[in-house]
């Protein structure tokens, strides 16, 4: 079954939708060596289940500031093990954060829903890959590759500048086949930005939310702790702070790693300013 029957960006009530983040990599920035074998997968995706998760987000490759790349077959024996434990025990549905084709096609294949890529399908092979899954994308904005991408990143307009970029990926997508209702964005943020880059880009999240459904990624990130000198482990407040700033401006997925905490904040938040129906 691909992820066209299983998600829909919109389709849970106009609700927004929380994303928990399950990195199987030894080098994630907050996360990176806890989740390595099925059964400390299976155990975390019950946990965030139980904490009222809507959708779970696997990487088999860090995209942090300074990561090293990781050959598509590591990836490969990294991620699709992940999907089949946790498919033979529940039916969440799952996203892959991947730019590799061979990934995309094997974790379709094997269970996984959504598609997250931060080269937004432009890898060789990528875009036509999704375009015969017909699943669910999700394209995000990066200025140059993790490696390098802190290193001196600009911009002539922040907002009018990623805003172009991912229509442009909106309609290369289209043009290959993909359905627009399959469709959603990602600014990006800490991908190839500055704090104030950061800044600039959620006051501007208005913008991008008229193209389309918004996935934002904030937790635990640069923009979370440095301004008020914490560390990444103590960046809860400052975390969902942000991640309902976006929420007000427009954000309908939020991909988070604590997912109790930031869905009961975005859920009281809903009480107040989202429309009943």
């Amino acid at each position: 079954m691909t992820g066209a029957t299983r998600w829909s960006w919109l389709g849970r009530g106009g609700r927004v939708a929380i994303m928990g983040i399950l990195n199987v990599t030894p080098d994630s920035f907050s996360d990176g060596g806890l989740f390595l074998g099925p059964d400390q997968v299976v155990r975390r995706v019950a946990a965030m289940i139980e904490e009222g998760v809507d959708i779970v987000d696997i990487g088999g490759e860090s995209t942090r500031p300074g990561a090293a790349a990781v050959e598509p077959e590591e990836e490969l024996r990294r991620v699709i093990p992940a999907i089949e434990a946790i498919r033979r025990h529940f039916a969440i549905p799952l996203s892959v954060d991947t730019s590799e084709p061979a990934v995309m096609e094997a974790a379709v294949g094997a269970g996984a829903d959504v598609i997250n890529d931060v080269r937004a399908l432009r890898r060789p092979g990528a875009l036509a890959a999704a375009a015969r899954l017909q699943a669910p994308v999700c394209l995000m904005h990066a200025q140059g590759e993790p490696g390098t991408m802190q290193s001196a990143p600009r911009y002539e307009n922040v907002v009018q500048d990623v805003a172009a970029f991912l229509r442009e990926r909106l309609e290369a997508c289209q043009a290959a086949g993909i359905r627009e209702e399959l469709l959603a964005i990602d600014p990006g943020f800490g991908f190839g930005k500055t704090l104030d880059h950061n800044v600039s880009l959620l006051k501007g999240l208005p913008v991008l939310a008229a193209m389309g459904p918004v996935v934002i990624g904030l937790s635990r990130k640069t923009m979370t702790g440095v301004p008020f000198g914490l560390a990444v482990q103590d960046r809860l407040y400052t975390s969902i702070g942000m991640a309902l700033a976006a929420v007000h401006l427009g954000a309908r997925v939020v991909r988070v790693h604590d997912v109790r905490a930031t869905r009961e904040a975005v859920r009281a938040w809903e009480l107040v300013f989202e429309p009943k129906e």
